[in-house]
């Protein structure tokens, strides 16, 4: 069997890894593995009992989210698998409590988006540096984005707190109010979660999964 990788029309190839992006792999890696005795103690790495615990909270505590848990919380977001491994988003941290108001109002009013942490993921498909069309390139960077703001979220549960996806948006009033011209995809709140949510009732797995044999 050849052990030639194979590439899409259009991909291009992935050069050897530099040492410069082998700084920044050991500074991920020590972000995201480095942790004391006490800060292990709050932790739950076990990935299926995370997605399991994961809910959509509206209420938070208003008490502040460890420097900590917020750098694990975002460099979880850089392991997210991207198309071509060019990272076509970008995230904006939101600590300006004039921008949190401003947000609620640009996000149809829920007020829950004026949490403890308020994070703006937007698309920028001009990292995607790949020969497609620019319909393509789009939809890269939306997908990019998306799944970055959902590894932030498992990551989030795994710290003990909890987090609502806000896709209700005005994109231009949100580009606004945090100077970029990149477009918004969603706005991810962090915080404590001031009660425990049981699980809502979902489709059964034989309703979901289509198996084609």
């Amino acid at each position: 069997m050849s052990s030639e990788k194979l590439y899409p029309k259009g991909y291009q190839l992935i050069h050897p890894v530099s040492e410069k992006k082998n700084v920044r792999n050991e500074l991920l890696h020590a972000i995201l593995s480095d942790h004391t005795k006490e800060q292990e103690e709050s932790l739950d790495t076990d990935i299926f009992d995370v997605m399991g615990r994961r809910r959509s909270t509206r209420k938070f505590d208003p008490k502040p989210i460890e420097e900590w848990k917020i750098k694990k919380i975002l460099a979880a977001a850089d392991t997210a698998p991207t198309a071509g491994n060019f990272q076509g988003f970008e995230i904006f941290h939101v600590k300006n409590q004039k921008m949190k108001e401003k947000l609620v109002k640009a996000a149809n009013n829920q007020p829950y988006v004026n949490s403890p942490l308020v994070l703006v993921y937007c698309k920028n498909p001009s990292r995607v540096k790949l020969d497609f069309p620019i319909t393509m390139l789009k939809k890269f960077a939306i997908q990019d984005a998306t799944l970055a703001a959902s590894y932030s979220q498992l990551a989030a549960t795994a710290l003990g707190l909890s987090s609502i996806w806000i896709g209700m948006i005005n994109e231009k009033k949100v580009a606004q109010i945090i100077k970029t011209k990149l477009i918004p995809s969603s706005i991810l709140c962090i915080g404590y979660p001031t009660e425990k949510k049981i699980p809502k009732s979902r489709r059964n797995l034989s309703e979901l999964i289509h198996v084609l044999e």
